[in-house]
């Protein structure tokens, strides 16, 4: 299929380079003139290679003018293209963000709190949200998060659990989520929507790494699809956008829009990017023209490398979670992990880094690679079976080791899954102390608590000890578990607050 594509800011930005403008505005390199100049008056070596791998993009590096519209007023080729973002996804109406989906996650809290609410937020959520709450001054019921059978890693809370919160605080103002993980584990949401309008609450996710959810039969239902009222993707980490780059989706009453943008201006730069804008134009643009077909041999390369792990004779295995109605996996997240023990994920996406392949993240078992549309076109699946062969013949003569950690399951309580309101006020620095950890029953905590693995925040600042807490502690710092967040990483000692005495 021949043709241009839609991409009516993209368009814009091109005309505008295109007149060749004299510029007399922001920004300081004046559509790369300036920088060509300074390059060629500075006489060293590599100017003419600096002048064309920059001049390029600053062509397009403009500001707010007659000819590319205002981010914060779009009336013109802005305006245009999140229209059409919003139809690509199935929204009402969609925002382009250029503070990545940090901002977008600050704008939804900020819309829906004001100080002293309470919003029902998984726990183990990005810390943009936990910065969303210190900003609007909330209060946060956290729910703690099922935990996949197979793999022992964190999902989004059971619908049992959202329900039994929403009963237990009628007057929470939204329920926040995050899904899917970033192992691509997630849950089909419309349950989860229907539950929280029938209550007249909003449903936030956070779809981060579910930018490309629902372009193809076999990718994961989008969560605004699923009837999510506000959804915010970062498309620059799974489709061909720059850094930064994410979308802020919307639909229903039950969000007051207006809240939420005047929430953008405050949290976004007054002097946004425009490649990043452009670049968010294009990557909607591509998913228009090619839909599924986009995502099709990828997906197909991935399947067959999954195939040629259990096939081929080496230290290595691909997680998979046991799915069960309504989970979601999404197929273009690779999690390798070596059963035998011989290498931890650290160690693996170390040893992978050293052959050329550069993993997303690593776990003390896993390691997780984010697959591209490209994949199959620049054969880097060849690159990754060539690193693995030779990492296997390094390390298979290696002794096992033991599982680092055992895999937990959530109790079946679900009260014990759901926390008293915990306030995000500012206030001043309250006192505080060390104590021996048996000593901290019911005291509230000073410091925030989160084993790695899994990764789970067990206590936030303010919430009490109980004896679960300290059981879990010491299980988890037993089996090697790290502690982020705390300043005695052995967890022998932990921070209380000084309760004033009335």
């Amino acid at each position: 299929m021949m043709g241009k594509l839609k991409a009516p800011l993209l368009e814009a930005l091109l005309k505008h380079a295109e007149n060749k403008p004299a510029s007399f505005h922001v920004p300081g390199h004046h559509n790369g003139a300036a920088l060509v100049h300074t390059l060629r008056e500075s006489h060293i070596e590599d100017a003419a290679q600096l002048e064309k791998q920059l001049s390029a993009v600053m062509r397009l590096d403009v500001t707010e003018l007659s000819s590319t519209d205002d981010l914060h007023h779009p009336e013109g080729a802005i305006l245009e293209a999140q229209q059409l973002a919003a139809q690509c996804y199935g929204a009402e109406e969609t925002c382009l963000l250029v503070g990545g989906s940090t901002s977008g996650n600050l704008a939804m809290i900020l819309a829906v709190c004001n100080p002293g609410d309470i919003i029902i937020v998984q726990r183990n959520v990005h810390k943009s949200v936990i910065n969303g709450l210190k900003l609007a001054g909330a209060q946060a019921v956290f729910l703690t998060p099922r935990l996949e059978s197979n793999t022992g890693l964190s999902m989004v809370p059971s619908i049992e659990q959202v329900k039994q919160a929403l009963y237990q605080f009628p007057q929470a103002k939204a329920v926040f989520l995050t899904n899917p993980n970033y192992y691509g584990m997630g849950m089909k949401l419309d349950t989860y929507a229907k539950a929280c309008h029938e209550q007249g609450k909003p449903l936030l996710i956070d779809e981060a790494h579910g930018a490309h959810y629902g372009m193809h039969p076999d990718l994961p239902t989008s969560a605004i699809r699923a009837g999510a009222d506000g959804v915010v993707q970062s498309t620059h980490k799974t489709l061909p956008a720059l850094t930064m780059g994410a979308m802020l989706h919307m639909q229903g009453q039950l969000l007051d829009r207006r809240r939420i943008k005047e929430a953008l201006a405050m949290v976004q730069s007054s002097s946004p990017s425009f490649p990043i804008m452009a670049s968010l134009d294009i990557s909607r643009a591509i998913v228009d023209r090619l839909g599924d077909r986009l995502f099709h041999s990828a997906i197909e390369a991935v399947h067959s490398f999954r195939m040629w792990v259990k096939e081929t004779n080496t230290m290595f295995a691909t997680a998979e979670p046991e799915l069960f109605p309504g989970q979601q996996q999404d197929p273009l997240r690779l999690i390798l992990t070596v059963p035998g023990g011989q290498l931890t994920g650290f160690e693996l996406h170390r040893e992978l880094e050293k052959r050329g392949c550069w993993a997303e993240m690593s776990d003390p078992l896993y390691t997780v690679m984010v697959i591209g549309p490209h994949v199959a076109a620049d054969e880097a699946i060849t690159r990754l079976q060539d690193a693995l062969r030779d990492i296997h013949e390094s390390f298979v003569a290696e002794p096992s080791r033991e599982a680092l950690y055992q895999k937990q399951s959530v109790s079946d309580d679900l009260s014990e899954g759901i926390s008293e309101p915990v306030s995000f006020a500012r206030t001043k620095d309250r006192p505080s102390k060390r104590v021996p950890l048996q000593e901290a029953l019911h005291q509230p905590s000073a410091e925030m608590i989160i084993p790695y693995p899994p990764g789970i925040p067990i206590l936030y600042p303010g919430e009490r000890f109980t004896e679960m807490h300290l059981k879990d502690i010491r299980r988890l710092s037993d089996t090697g578990a790290r502690f982020q967040g705390a300043e005695d990483g052995t967890m022998a000692t932990v921070a209380i607050l000084i309760e004033e005495k009335c």
